[in-house]
């Protein structure tokens, strides 16, 4: 993250003055807010979180609030959505239950969310990132990636001093801050934005990944949650070095699909691309038959088929869903939705069919239907996607297996493997 000669190229954040020599404060204004990086000013990928976001809106419009702890959250009975620095600092923590966090700083003032208000300014903070790049991937509302290759002709500056720029404009402009994660991927990008909050600038290049990563806990990468840290635990596994020394085929053998995703990030390896959000809300796939069909055992084929090619979707477009919804036209042309919230997004197939074939069961009584669909919503980074199922440890293998048929289907056609439940049935959309 810093550079030990006084060659690495620098800047300072706030009255960006290029650093010749790596000095603790600016040259030119005193500011302690000096950065310098070997690579400084090649990475194009980053990061930006808004502080805070929704205590800050707050505090910006109530300016009596600055010195006080702030709780963003519900009544006695709800949770905190977030809470300014100060109440962090006195233990309050987003998702805690509201009671625990009074207990924690009774003197916090508790305001209820203004969701309306809260998504007016993310808009404006995101038209200021699409100023510099249309390739802006929201997160959340005050979240997203950027990919700035190529931009520095337009600009005039690489993209380490754009980003600089950036965060004084939504200070001066919104009135609130902002902390940029800068890397040549998405993961580490996200990683650094998180490491100086708030009003954070770091840098991760690809010369130091291996050994800035050696020394972080394993919950640092994407998917690795409390279930499946306690996992890792069990076998050894505290930190990321550790990952570091197993071989790839090892970690699929242990942890499926999974093992595949703590070998790559172990070593920051990561080549997804920052994607703009899609208008489109979900990803479907629908058949319409020549004649009605009522029988279970002929729907099974049909819709398992229409959960590949939504799962194929999902793949291309980088993207996880995570309600699976199930839809019937009967055939009088009335139409029946059913949806299931799973605990985890997905992009498997498998997942898919599984869900959308446990909805179908309870609809398929004698009714004939014209038409049959599946397809996700609430889609979300596939980062998130598919962490290991503590419950069903055959799940595991389901991913691999499906993995594999993926590479194959890839690399021949489609018609490469089918699954036992497709396989001889020669019913295509209409």
């Amino acid at each position: 993250m810093t550079c030990a000669t006084d060659t690495h190229p620098g800047f300072c954040r706030d009255c960006l003055a290029e650093q010749k020599a790596q000095l603790r404060r600016c040259h030119s204004c005193g500011s302690p807010r000096v950065i310098h990086h070997p690579e400084l000013y090649d990475l194009t990928i980053a990061h930006i979180d808004c502080d805070a976001f929704y205590a800050a809106v707050e505090k910006r419009d109530n300016p009596d609030l600055a010195d006080k702890p702030v709780i963003i959250g519900g009544g006695k009975r709800g949770v905190v959505a977030t809470a300014c620095y100060i109440a962090r600092i006195n233990g309050v923590r987003s998702a805690m239950p509201m009671f625990k966090a009074l207990e924690a700083c009774p003197d916090a003032v508790v305001i209820r969310p203004d969701m309306e208000k809260y998504a007016r300014v993310g808009r404006q903070v995101r038209q200021l990132m699409l100023d510099l790049t249309p390739l802006v991937q929201p997160l959340s509302i005050d979240e997203a990636f950027l990919d700035l290759h190529g931009t520095e002709k337009l600009h005039h500056d690489p993209p380490a001093r754009i980003l600089a720029k950036l965060a004084k404009r939504v200070e001066a402009e919104i009135g609130i801050t902002i902390s940029i994660g800068l890397s040549y991927c998405k993961f580490l990008a996200k990683v650094g934005s998180d490491l100086q909050k708030p009003r954070g600038f770091s840098v991760l290049g690809q010369g130091e990944a291996m050994e800035f990563l050696a020394s972080r806990p394993v919950t640092t990468i994407w998917g690795v949650g409390k279930a499946f840290n306690s996992v890792l635990e069990a076998d050894g596994i505290r930190m990321i070095g550790q990952l570091q020394a197993m071989e790839e085929s090892d970690l699929m053998r242990r942890y499926g699909s999974m093992g595949q995703r703590l070998y790559r990030l172990a070593r920051g390896i990561d080549d997804r691309d920052v994607h703009p959000n899609d208008p489109a809300k979900s990803v479907s796939a629908e058949t319409t038959f020549f004649e009605d069909i009522s029988r279970h055992e002929e729907l099974v084929p049909i819709l398992r088929r229409l959960s590949e090619k939504v799962s194929t979707r999902l793949k291309k477009h980088a993207v996880a869903g995570q309600t699976v919804v199930l839809k019937l036209k009967t055939s009088d042309f009335k139409s029946r939705t059913r949806n299931r919230r799973l605990e985890d997004p997905t992009q498997l197939a498998d997942r898919i069919f599984r869900t959308s074939l446990s909805l179908l069961e309870r609809e398929t009584d004698g009714t004939k239907f014209r038409l049959i669909g599946i397809g996700v919503t609430d889609l979300r980074d596939p980062a998130q996607a598919d962490p290991p199922d503590l419950v069903d440890p055959s799940a595991a293998r389901r991913a691999a297996a499906e993995a594999a048929m993926d590479r194959l289907r890839n690399r021949f056609g489609k018609a490469a493997v089918e699954t036992g439940y497709t396989f001889g049935d020669r019913r295509r959309d209409q």
